[in-house]
């Protein structure tokens, strides 16, 4: 593609001048809502409309000088095909066939001009939706591609499906195949695709095919999965360094990781009540001993996220150790008769919570072309543990002893989880493999390297000609002045922020609020989880075995509902409005949870509570996506990220939500259920409150 663009003629380019996607145009607009902005002149609801329209004009004039275009090579292949008809009908026509293919790779040629127009613009765009998002420190980028992308009379399609020039490539690599004599017979590629020696015309076609792919796959990503992959989000080893680092083993025993991990925090929920008071204490003890585990996590997260940028498999290796030794306290405690050792037990088993790791290596030793897929696996690992936490519970209804160590359904789940860790701690020694530390600042990757020829067309003007310079660029109207600034800027944003002081300055209105919603969601979830063994025992006299189905049925209800979500919703409605509906819900859940009057019912609890439940759930991905993008660049990596934020607002809620059950239960047994929900509705209509008044800037 870059030699067959250091071949277009100066006239050829300007004869298409005035349909390629105005950059410069587009980037000064850019500054100008800047400075309106700063003055007061413009809101931000204003800005995001008016550069909307533009981008709009910009593409459908892109759109339809392709379309025109296209039909133009669709008439010649016409006509050509008619030619070809005739030809084959003649007994001599070998000088004809030679005529005929110089006449299709006349047409190749002009397609490859074509192909190299559609990749300008669609570097031009994405260029410019960069640029706004960095410029406003907002995700401007997900709107509109999602909005656009997703409607059915989109023209941002055409941009990145091409489906009328992969049409146009179809009949060229046919008909130049009809025309090769291959083996003495006319071929049809459809019979025969791995040809012998295809024609030199359609390797170029083919390679420029697959640049154009590289250049605009990420525009249907997005608009398919709403999800942006910026740069700044990439693995900092680059795709190159991060195959080499990947290892297929090593990924398994993460996602294993977090699976048992998930299993370790709900396994016990179902018998907690019930263990607290075989050591002599309350039942809503159980609060304690549930949050016991989140508050070990608060600290642990933070430790485990900075060692991840040293190593990954120490980290690993110590998170089972510690999560061996605390089962095993957890199971000991009955024997030893102690609420203290069995409070120590989860606390080491929240020291244990490698997910920080989980989600680092993720991030940084597999490809980009699996990222998603691994990512996906994270999710479903977490949801698979959570549903099968409860579940096993339902296993361990038995009573022995060895020796002077006792088995009984309150013990078990510590001697299993022990066991498991064990087994884990032998299969992370013998397979697991560390991936290299070095990085090298002063690498450019080489697709950014390839990248500078096509870039740099896009930044000066299309009508400069593409030749790799390595000389500073000389843009017009002083820009290069600005644009050095610019890049300097860039640099410093790219950097790592380096405590928890200088990460909370990072926060925008807009991240506090998501970070309140992210709280109030893990409160709620919380609360209907922890204390579920205690409601249901004093209002339905339910069994051990009862709440560990009721339990794996909510958490058996995570995937499907974001399958739902993120193939349906988020496709019909904007993510802010889905956040909103979601908060609503969550507050209808909670006030149909209370008990005010009527005698309480198991369909009401059910219902209530899967309503609560199920709205969290949509309330998190939404609430996760749209974090991910009013959040600063400079969050997306190092120690204090926006990962690490976000797990320690959800770990926060679960200690105070745990906490909260335990006060509660000195009212007693009877109150505990609208005791605990109180405090779930003033932070349901807190959320809801601050989401209204930030609504605008949730793009």
């Amino acid at each position: 593609m870059v030699a067959f663009g250091k071949k277009l003629k100066e006239s050829q380019i300007q004869e298409w001048q005035g349909y390629y996607i105005n950059y410069k145009l587009l980037k000064k607009k850019v500054n100008r809502y800047a400075q309106q902005l700063e003055i007061g002149a413009q809101d931000h609801h204003y800005v995001l409309k008016d550069f909307s329209r533009m981008l709009d004009s910009q593409i459908e004039k892109i759109v339809l000088f392709l379309l025109e275009q296209q039909g133009q090579l669709a008439n010649r292949l016409c006509d050509l095909r008619q030619q070809h008809d005739v030809i084959l009908q003649l007994s001599n026509g070998g000088s004809k066939i030679c005529e005929l293919q110089e006449a299709y790779r006349g047409v190749g040629h002009d397609l490859l001009r074509l192909l190299f127009f559609v990749e300008m613009n669609a570097i031009g765009l994405r260029k410019i939706l960069k640029k706004f998002d960095k410029r406003f420190g907002y995700r401007f980028t997900n709107y509109y591609v999602k909005t656009r992308a997703n409607h059915p009379y989109s023209q941002l399609r055409q941009v990145f499906r091409h489906v009328g020039i992969g049409a146009v490539v179809g009949a060229i690599s046919r008909n130049l195949a009809d025309l090769q004599d291959h083996q003495g017979n006319y071929v049809s590629i459809y019979d025969q695709p791995a040809l012998s020696h295809p024609d030199p015309i359609v390797h170029s076609i083919k390679a420029a095919v697959n640049k154009l792919s590289n250049s605009t796959n990420f525009l249907e990503f997005l608009g398919k999965h709403a999800f942006i992959m910026q740069d700044d989000l990439r693995s900092p080893f680059g795709d190159d360094v991060a195959e080499q680092r990947y290892h297929f083993m090593s990924l398994l025993l993460n996602l294993v990781n977090t699976f048992l991990y998930m299993v370790n925090t709900y396994i016990i929920v179902p018998t907690a009540d019930d263990y607290s008071l075989s050591l002599g204490a309350a039942a809503t003890v159980c609060g304690v001993v549930i949050g016991s585990m989140a508050v070990a996590q608060v600290f642990s997260s933070v430790y485990f996220s900075a060692w991840s940028n040293r190593s990954y498999l120490r980290p690993l290796v110590f998170s089972s150790i510690v999560l061996l030794i605390g089962n095993t306290l957890y199971a000991l405690a009955y024997d030893l008769n102690s609420i203290v050792v069995l409070l120590v037990g989860r606390l080491f088993c929240g020291l244990g919570s490698a997910r920080a790791v989980n989600r680092r290596y993720i991030s940084d030793c597999v490809p980009h072309k699996l990222r998603m897929r691994a990512s996906a696996g994270f999710v479903s690992a977490s949801a698979l543990g959570m549903a099968c936490g409860p579940a096993l519970a339902c296993l361990f209804q038995t009573d022995f002893k060895i020796y002077k160590l006792t088995f009984n359904q309150e013990t078990l789940p510590g001697w299993i989880m022990a066991i498991s860790w064990l087994i884990y701690l032998l299969w992370l020694s013998i397979s697991f493999r560390e991936p290299p530390q070095e990085i090298k600042e002063d690498i450019i990757p080489q697709e950014v390297r390839a990248g500078t020829v096509v870039n740099y067309a896009v930044e000066n003007g299309i009508t400069r000609p593409l030749l790799l310079n390595t000389e500073p660029k000389q843009g017009e109207n002083g820009d290069q002045e600005y644009d050095d600034g610019e890049e300097e800027s860039c640099e410093k944003t790219r950097k790592p922020v380096t405590s928890i002081v200088s990460a909370y300055r990072l926060l925008t209105p807009s991240v506090k609020v998501q970070l309140l919603v992210y709280f109030m969601l893990k409160y709620a979830m919380e609360i209907l989880l922890a204390e579920a063994s205690v409601i249901t025992a004093y209002y339905f006299i339910w069994s051990t075995n009862s709440v560990a189905i009721f339990l794996a049925c909510l958490g058996l209800t995570v995937l499907p509902v974001n399958i739902i979500v993120g193939t349906y919703i988020s496709n019909m409605f904007e993510e802010r409005q889905v956040l909103l509906a979601s908060e609503i819900m969550v507050l209808i859940g909670i006030l149909l949870s209370f008990h005010i009057g009527i005698p309480y019912s198991v369909p009401q609890y059910v219902g209530s509570a899967l309503i609560t439940f199920v709205s969290a759930e949509v309330l998190e991905g939404v609430n996760l996506s749209l974090l991910s993008r009013v959040m600063s660049s400079r969050l997306s990596r190092g120690t204090y990220n926006g990962g690490l934020l976000s797990t320690e607002a959800g770990t926060l809620a679960r200690v105070i939500a745990d906490g909260t059950i335990t006060l509660s239960g000195y009212f007693g047994v009877a109150k505990l259920l609208n005791a605990t929900l109180v405090p779930s509705l003033f932070i349901c209509i807190s959320s809801i409150i601050a989401t209204c008044f930030t609504y605008n800037s949730l793009y």
